[in-house]
């Protein structure tokens, strides 16, 4: 069992009169820096002051600076980019700036163990390395803190160069909530590769598949679409809700007999030894780096594969029928434009209109 941290367990003096500085206004980035913030401690943000972030930044109230600048002000340098750009950007803006300061050493904080566990990023001997990963969105994150609460965060040290690391993280974890809810003790190593298995053998790759497979099937045996996307996308929602309340043991006590009886009876089927195998598969290739390795490669090569990959999965006949019968639950957003595609779209109606030969 995992060893848990909690609010006793924290001394948020720990970083009192040193200065934390996030990089990263997202998901993650935004809420730690503002529940920070709200705890007391000294917060900046470190973003190039072109970016609609730090405008956003801005306007929460939030002091930003260069990400060079920010970097060289603070002790704690909280690094929330994203994976595929973090080891270009420590090297521009941050490697740099990890000299002592005049309140001794610096410490480096992430979100997440990729960089660190896959060796994307080396830093030097002389600075604590820790991480912190709420357990959640970032906007739950916050919603959570403001309300009086907190959402649990795994906690990891990976360099411990001025002996009290593992102060710092509790003390970090205290300021963004976490010792509310529970701080639990892991590794970089088991956060890593916990995590992108998660992501693609169940709660992302795995799920989406299963809920696209079941809805092919149903289609190709003639059943209306709309049908199929009510009984394997649509309802998905009902059922995770549920477990995400009390467990699977509370799931199937809240549906009928016979729902239970086909789940205890023919989920092995569908997901049975196969699966398992497959799962180990993917499972292996994240242990021995394969996967990192095809990641990193992906992004050096322009990401043209994975465009290829993102455009056609955007085409598949379960999001145009989707996005029809969503159309019809007014108590969902009327704006389902994803902000990354809010973001391409006011890009392009800013940029200034090329001139034809004619207007030239």
């Amino acid at each position: 069992m995992a060893t848990v941290f909690y609010q006793n367990d924290a001394n948020p003096s720990t970083l009192k009169g040193k200065t934390i500085a996030v990089f990263g206004y997202g998901s993650q980035g935004h809420a730690q820096a503002q529940n920070l913030r709200d705890s007391g401690y000294n917060v900046i943000i470190g973003l190039d002051p072109g970016r609609n972030s730090a405008t956003q930044a801005h306007a929460d109230g939030m002091t930003v600076f260069a990400p060079a600048e920010a970097a060289e002000r603070a002790d704690w340098l909280q690094i929330l980019t994203p994976d595929e750009t973090q080891a270009a950007f420590y090297e521009s803006a941050i490697r740099p700036h990890l000299h002592k300061g005049p309140r001794g050493g610096k410490i480096l904080g992430f979100s997440h163990g990729f960089a660190i566990h896959f060796k994307t990023i080396k830093p030097p001997k002389d600075v604590d390395v820790v991480m912190i990963a709420p357990k959640s969105p970032g906007h739950l994150l916050r919603r959570v803190y403001a309300q009086g609460g907190g959402v649990p965060s795994l906690l990891a040290i990976h360099q411990d160069a001025s002996g009290r690391a593992h102060e710092y993280a509790l003390s970090y974890a205290h300021g963004i909530g976490s010792t509310r809810a529970g701080v639990l003790q892991t590794t970089f190593k088991e956060e890593t590769e916990s995590d992108l298995f998660g992501e693609q053998a169940v709660l992302c790759g795995g799920l989406t598949s299963l809920m696209q497979k079941g809805f092919e099937t149903l289609v190709t045996a003639g059943y209306a679409p709309e049908i199929a996307y009510f009984e394997c996308v649509h309802e998905m929602k009902l059922i995770v809700d549920i477990i995400y309340e009390g467990g699977l043991s509370r799931m199937r006590y809240s549906i009928s007999n016979t729902a239970e009886y086909g789940d205890l009876t023919r989920g092995e089927i569908v997901v049975g030894d196969e699966t398992r195998k497959a799962m180990k598969k993917v499972l292996k290739r994240i242990q021995d780096g394969s996967f990192a390795k095809e990641w990193i490669e992906e992004n050096k090569k322009g990401g043209k594969k994975f465009a290829k990959l993102r455009e056609a999965a955007k085409q598949h006949p379960i999001e145009k029928v989707g996005e029809q019968l969503r159309g019809m639950m007014s108590w969902l957003p009327a704006n389902q434009e994803l902000p990354r595609d809010k973001a391409k779209k006011k890009a392009a109606e800013a940029k200034p209109a090329v001139p034809t030969a004619v207007n030239a």
